[in-house]
């Protein structure tokens, strides 16, 4: 069952084209979202969360519209971004008194539990978190209301290896739960160890949407290398010759 699904997602700007992208997630995988800065990664996130409003194309969500369950199906969504900015001076423990009550299922005891996974103190300001800490944040708020699908948007930034091999098994945790995850990233290394499904944009153009061992297995038979960063630079080399 597809839990999200795009469909000729068409978004036009005075210099750049999102240019009929479709892809769709099923329940319970992890995509990775990859792609060059610019190449319409965030403008299509942008878009299923309706911050865009695109020129043409259709999303679903668990089978809903968005533009008619947009409430429905936040609910039931969890984001997470890079560090965001927070209101910088205020303590965690009195941002998220503010933030659970935007959730009908906020979880207390999940949201502690990630707390304590991430050694995050809510007793401290965003101001006092390092980059990475506040990524961690992020990710605690996305998780603390039992989302079943997850739109990460280079959640991993900026985040050391030992921080990104921990969520690499937080994420990997969540899809044996029946979680979906979308995980779009330039650390691409993290998605060798985790996602089942990748779709590569360039230029606002989706050149591939398949699992990720038959990517890697037909990029490397063509010649294109045997990793997906190697794939990348394969590819992105051949369009500007």
């Amino acid at each position: 069952m597809s839990i999200l699904e795009v469909k000729n997602l068409t978004k036009r700007y005075p210099s750049f084209l999102l240019d009929g992208v479709t892809f769709s997630l099923e329940t319970g995988r992890i995509m990775g979202f990859i792609g060059r800065n610019g190449a319409g990664k965030t403008t299509t996130i942008k878009s299923i969360f309706r911050l865009v409003h695109p020129d043409a194309g259709d999303i679903r969500v668990f089978g809903l519209d968005m533009n008619t369950h947009e409430h429905e199906i936040k609910q039931r969504i969890g984001y997470a971004g890079g560090a965001v900015d927070f209101y910088k001076h205020k303590r965690i423990r009195d941002m998220v008194a503010v933030t659970r009550r935007f959730y009908d299922n906020w979880d207390d005891a999940d949201y502690h539990r990630y707390l304590s996974l991430f050694s995050i103190d809510e007793a401290k300001t965003p101001l006092e978190l390092s980059e990475g800490m506040r990524v961690k944040l992020s990710l605690t708020l996305a998780l603390s209301h039992h989302a079943e699908l997850l739109i990460l948007d280079e959640p991993t930034s900026g985040l050391d290896p030992v921080s990104r091999a921990e969520l690499s098994d937080v994420f990997l945790y969540l899809k044996n739960q029946g979680v979906s995850i979308l995980f779009s990233t330039h650390v691409t290394s993290d998605l060798e160890k985790c996602a089942d499904d990748i779709a590569y944009i360039a230029k606002g153009r989706l050149i591939a949407a398949e699992p990720l061992q038959t990517f890697l297995e037909t990029s490397a038979a063509a010649g294109c290398g045997a990793t997906l960063d190697d794939i990348m630079v394969h590819y992105e080399k051949e369009r500007l010759l």
